[in-house]
């Protein structure tokens, strides 16, 4: 095992989880905060089309 996994074993062990519940946890948390960012680029996009299609009409 290598030290970046050992790392990160003893930090799961630390707050009482295993890695790949800790694991797991990173990566719904990383889901959740990339749909977040996703969604605000949406809406910005789609209120300057809304802009743009007022001006035009």
């Amino acid at each position: 095992m290598t030290a970046r996994p050992m790392a990160f074993g003893k930090k799961a062990c630390r707050i009482e989880r295993e890695p790949e519940q800790l694991l797991a946890e990173f990566i719904d948390d990383l889901i959740s905060q990339a749909n977040t960012d996703f969604e605000e680029t949406v809406n910005r996009v789609l209120a300057k089309n809304r802009e743009l299609y007022r001006r035009l009409g």
